[in-house]
């Protein structure tokens, strides 16, 4: 009972201060807002940062909070961020994306398991096998994640600013958000680096979880992947050093990624030397039964259908990510030379 009460007693004194950035953010932001309102307590700091908006955020924002920090041209959620941080008076800042809503026990869960784990910094969350839009590319990607992030260890290697939540003292000790990401990025998983390379622990939280409700297109998807992850993570992977068995850097991935472009290569020249196809064969084969895993959780949370698109996908994400990772070392080394 004495432990109980202990429990209670922290996570009461854990003031939190929401801090969401937002450019444009639509009904997604609207969705997100009436789910902070609902959800959570009445003593939590509702900060937002209406990054140069143009679609009327700042005065839909207003509704909600009062709270409401504007600026005048779009200077990227890192430094968005950064801003509402500097304002915020809680002992926890838990930034969360303008097209993610919570749930009733997103927050509950936050304080406590910071109050059981003292010692830790940060934590992050995941997205829920929900996601809000139904479009097969949104259920996928954000399926996606959801599986990437179950399947993480729990002492995590980076941070997640989609929902992250970390201490406020040591977020301004190490410097906040690094403000040289003018658009949506990597910044959080740099701060994640920063972190661990200054020995500050972070827990990935399997059962905090919030819903996605971005409408992927293929545009979206195809930039999102290969211009503001795979080629800025291959940058900061090589800066870092930090190449680890977890999350999308998992042996899978990597060993998918070098069968994709054996097979690609194989298929080309089978115009010419028809024993390959023995050898395609094998590689099709040895990546089902690596994925097998991924692919047996989209049909059971669909169906074959979902499942036969999702493998063509995720096929193409090897592919794409694999040319991501060759522009970001080239991109490296050339910035070293010069």
């Amino acid at each position: 009972m004495e432990e109980i009460k202990k429990s209670l007693n922290l996570q009461t004194a854990q003031k939190l201060s929401i801090v969401i950035p937002v450019y444009n953010g639509g009904e997604a932001f609207y969705q997100c807002l009436l789910s902070v309102q609902k959800f959570a307590p009445p003593d939590t700091e509702i900060i937002i940062v209406a990054d140069g908006d143009t679609d009327g955020s700042r005065k839909l924002a207003q509704e909600f909070t009062s709270k409401i920090i504007i600026n005048d041209r779009a200077l990227g959620p890192a430094e968005a961020r950064n801003i509402g941080a500097k304002i915020a008076t809680g002992d926890i800042l838990f930034f969360l994306d303008a097209d993610v809503s919570i749930n009733e026990q997103t927050i509950p869960k936050i304080k406590q398991f910071l109050a059981k784990n003292p010692d830790i910094t940060a934590l992050i969350g995941s997205y829920d096998d929900q996601p809000g839009a139904s479009n097969f590319l949104s259920q996928y990607k954000n399926l996606f994640h959801h599986y990437t992030h179950q399947q993480g260890q729990e002492e995590a290697s980076t941070f997640w600013g989609a929902c992250g939540i970390i201490k406020r003292d040591i977020f301004e000790k190490i410097g906040g958000f690094n403000n040289n990401y003018k658009l949506p990025s990597v910044e959080d998983i740099e701060l994640g680096y920063r972190l661990r390379e200054t020995g500050y622990k972070v827990s990935l939280v399997k059962d905090i979880q919030v819903k996605h409700l971005k409408k992927w297109t293929i545009i979206s998807l195809l930039k999102a992947d290969i211009f503001q992850r795979a080629i800025p993570w291959t940058i900061l992977l090589l800066k870092y050093g930090n190449i680890v068995n977890d999350l999308n850097l998992s042996w899978t991935n990597r060993v998918s990624i070098l069968l994709i472009y054996s097979l690609l290569i194989l298929i080309i020249l089978s115009f010419w030397l028809d024993f390959l196809y023995w050898f395609i064969l094998f590689i099709i084969i040895s990546l089902l039964i690596i994925n097998q895993k991924f692919y047996s959780f989209f049909y059971e949370k669909k169906d074959l259908f979902f499942t036969l698109n999702a493998i063509v996908w995720h096929w193409l994400y090897y592919l794409y990510g694999g040319f991501g990772f060759i522009l970001g070392v080239i991109l490296f080394r050339f910035k070293n030379v010069n």
